[in-house]
């Protein structure tokens, strides 16, 4: 009998595309603040890194406490707001994960994002009952690339590293999980491969990738 298999996903830019309304509001949030940060700039520094690095760099000094809860928050709503009329799953990722799900891999989804913007996602889109760990900002202390998230989230479903594989479109995501021995695939919905530490398999959506995929990757 095969050893149970563990496949995570990260949310934005893996479930959803969300990054380019990331974008949008972020954009309005610095605007007020007489700040423009250039595509350029958004796609190195902001790109699966956690708000509070986020809002330190382009706010130019360290944003913490209660200050980041109250800045994140008001980002955060923006996002939500600008967000929810718009929300779409990745092309096939329903039918992949109902599949992963069918063949008896365990799931899970583990994000930078704080958990309003993963229940607003999931309420959109039609996979919660199949995950067994959910995992967001909130619940880690340290953000990836610390492999804390892709860590815990393996213990929560029971199933060691080195049987789990992850997806991940951004840099510091893909070295979380790296971190963590996992194995990768890379959906590359913002970046190149070229742009990514090495992954073991790459797609640019779910519509040709199945259990077999994942199985023939151990």
């Amino acid at each position: 009998m095969n050893k149970e298999i563990a496949v995570i996903f990260d949310m934005d830019g893996v479930i959803c595309h969300t990054n380019p309304y990331h974008s949008k509001a972020f954009r309005e949030f610095f605007f007020v603040r007489n700040l423009a940060p250039t595509d350029e700039e958004f796609a190195e520094h902001m790109f699966g890194k956690s708000n509070s690095y986020i809002l330190s760099h382009f706010l130019k000094r360290t944003i913490e406490g209660e200050e980041l809860l109250q800045l994140e928050d008001e980002k955060e709503s923006l996002f939500r707001k600008i967000y929810e009329p718009y929300i779409e799953p990745i092309a096939g990722i329903e039918a992949f994960i109902t599949d992963l799900k069918t063949n008896g891999a365990k799931l899970g989804v583990a994000t930078s994002a704080p958990y309003a913007n993963l229940e607003l996602i999931l309420s959109k889109v039609a996979i919660r009952e199949k995950l067994g760990s959910l995992m967001a900002s909130e619940n880690v202390k340290k953000h990836k690339p610390d492999p804390e998230v892709y860590l815990t989230s393996a213990m929560n479903l029971g199933v060691s590293p080195d049987r789990c594989v992850v997806f991940e479109d951004s840099f510091s995501g893909i070295s979380a999980a790296l971190n963590a021995g996992m194995r990768v695939v890379g959906v590359l919905s913002s970046h190149t491969k070229e742009e990514l530490p090495p992954c073991n398999f790459y797609i640019e959506d779910y519509t040709n990738i199945s259990f077999e995929t994942i199985k023939s990757l151990f």
